[in-house]
């Protein structure tokens, strides 16, 4: 089966410094693919490089076999990518209907229909609807950053560092939702919780010092404990 979305020995610079320096990877449609490594190997830039905002030097990214390591972001976004930066990248002064308002694309009956998932998904979004989004918990932004990527019809969600900073219940409830959507989306997943990213992920790519390293199912990762330990840092 083809890849959905597939990286090929891509290397981006972030001014000087040569973040990613041979990242390759693809993207199984329907699969939540998870792509790990310690703090500062690259997985953010990975994202978003993938989304034109730090573009690769070399390389390609290639979605549903065509490049856009060239276009321009909003570009990207307008092809079905989806992307929840890891600072969540909410307007803080702006009610969260005005939030949801400002990332819709296209307003027909099927975002109509994804809007009411989402709300019936998020509660909290809901009830607290006409609030600014700089009032929000931590958790509350998260899962409105989340809506905000969900409610256009993205083949394909980029999703950094969803638990990060957020209670153990609220991680369970993103985790929750992030599972319903994976019915309907691929996603490609960044996360530090390495119990969070296990019992969501299919497969798996460590990314280390700006080089994919290692690959496999989920399943796997879970059962070798010496890759955990050289790559992740799990005793």
């Amino acid at each position: 089966m083809n890849d959905l979305l597939k990286l090929d020995n891509v290397e981006t610079y972030i001014g000087q410094y040569h973040i990613l320096q041979g990242v390759s990877f693809g993207v199984k449609k329907g699969e939540v693919t998870v792509l790990l490594g310690r703090n500062g190997a690259g997985k953010t830039t990975t994202l978003r490089t993938i989304m034109g905002l730090n573009p690769a030097s070399k390389g390609n990214v290639l979605f549903k076999g065509v490049p856009i390591q060239s276009l321009p972001t909003y570009t990207i976004a307008k092809k079905g990518i989806g992307y929840v930066p890891e600072d969540q990248g909410i307007f803080a002064g702006l009610t969260i209907e005005e939030n949801m308002r400002v990332a819709i694309q296209t307003e027909n009956e099927e975002t109509a229909k994804r809007m009411e998932w989402i709300l019936n998904l998020f509660p909290d979004l809901k009830k607290f609807w006409k609030k600014p989004g700089g009032l929000l918990s931590g958790g509350q932004k998260q899962m409105l950053s989340i809506a905000r990527a969900y409610v256009n019809e993205n083949e394909l969600l980029l999703i950094d560092e969803p638990s990060k900073g957020l209670a153990p219940i609220v991680v369970e409830k993103v985790m929750e939702s992030i599972l319903q959507m994976k019915d309907q989306t691929t996603i490609v997943l960044v996360e530090q919780n390495f119990m969070m990213a296990s019992t969501m992920g299919d497969c798996f790519y460590i990314i280390d010092d700006g080089r994919t390293v290692s690959q496999g199912t989920m399943k796997q990762l879970k059962e070798d404990e010496e890759m955990k330990r050289k790559y992740l840092g799990i005793a």
